[in-house]
Order: C-alpha cells, then sequence, then structure tokens
C-alpha cells in the first residue's frame, strides 16, 4: 500500500500514482483512518508520503505501534523527491501544496497555480476562482456555505480595509543605484 498521509485537500491537488488518500481533513484524524481502513494482516508492506517529511514520521511510529511490521516513509517528503527525481522518471502528478504564500508548487519546484481562499486557507483553483461562490478574500467554492454571515462580513471588511491601505500607499521610493 501506498499512503498520502497528507490531509484530502493536499491530496487533490497532486499526489502519486495509485497512492491512497486517507481523506482526513486533519492529521489528528489519521488513527482513525488507520483504525476503520487499515489491517496489519492485510497491508503486510505500507510506504507513505507527506510534504515535507514529519508526518510520515509521525504516521510510521504509529503503524509500527499498531502491528504493521514493513513500514516505510519518503525521506524528506514531496518537495526532496522533486528535487531529486529527473521529471521524466517521476511519479508525481499535478502540484505540491505547500505551506508558504506560495500554496502549490509544480514538479520543478515553481509557484504553481493555486491561490489560498481567506476564509477557509484551502487551495482554489483557477476554475474555482471562476465560479460564482468565488469572492475575493470572502469564500470560496468549498466554503461559502460553511462559513458565518458574520465572518463573511469580517472577511468583506477586511478586503475593504486592504484595498484601501494598498490605494492609499505610497509608491515605493526609486533605488539610488
Amino acid at each position: 500500500m501506498v499512503l498520502d498521509t497528507r490531509n484530502e485537500y493536499e491530496c487533490a491537488i497532486g499526489s502519486f500514482t495509485n497512492a491512497v488518500s486517507p481523506g482526513t481533513e486533519t492529521f489528528r484524524e489519521f488513527p482513525g483512518f488507520v483504525q476503520r481502513e487499515m489491517n496489519p494482516e492485510q497491508q503486510r508492506k505500507v510506504a507513505m508520503f507527506c510534504t515535507g517529511g514529519i508526518r510520515c514520521e509521525k504516521a510510521s511510529n504509529y503503524l509500527l505501534q499498531h502491528g504493521f511490521e514493513e513500514v516505510y516513509h519518503l525521506d524528506g517528503g514531496i518537495l526532496q523527491y522533486l528535487q531529486d527525481m529527473p521529471p521524466q522518471e517521476s511519479l508525481w502528478h499535478g502540484e505540491c501544496f505547500v505551506f508558504d504564500d506560495r500554496v502549490a508548487v509544480s514538479a520543478q519546484l515553481l509557484p504553481g497555480s493555486y491561490t489560498q481562499c481567506s476564509a477557509c486557507r484551502r487551495p482554489v483553483s483557477a476554475s474555482q476562482r471562476a465560479c460564482a461562490q468565488f469572492v475575493e478574500g470572502i469564500s470560496c467554492p468549498h466554503c461559502i456555505d460553511k462559513i458565518s454571515d458574520d465572518k463573511k462580513a469580517r472577511l468583506s471588511e477586511r478586503r475593504r480595509q486592504t484595498l484601501l491601505a494598498a490605494e492609499r500607499s505610497p509608491s515605493k521610493p526609486e533605488s539610488d543605484t
């Protein structure tokens, strides 16, 4: 079994061929997935991966403590794999969610095509940004029906203030060089 230990929204934008997603919203749900869906007698060898390797190490330890005997994880995670693997040999498909301003990176580790929803912090694709449910700075198709009107109002005001601040900010001074 090849197991993607990342959250569902991360798996949805990219993963390895034939990897199993646990369908979790947070890593705290991983033990429940293992209890419901995995059995050390059936999955005798488990290889897993995550973005940078930390969740894999925790997941590996958890599986070993619960009777899985052959447990492996991708050292350095997806990012190290993408750095080391020649593109023509790679089994990676899509982009990789990262926890910084880039939101996602391509297989070449360049900034990806996703932005991040201000309300739920999930990655938002170009097609999702074109939907009526996407309101810049306020909601995306994933969260529009899940966030309260009060939170939408706060996000709307925050967006308004951000735009006003951008309009009022003086131009950057020219460099002396």
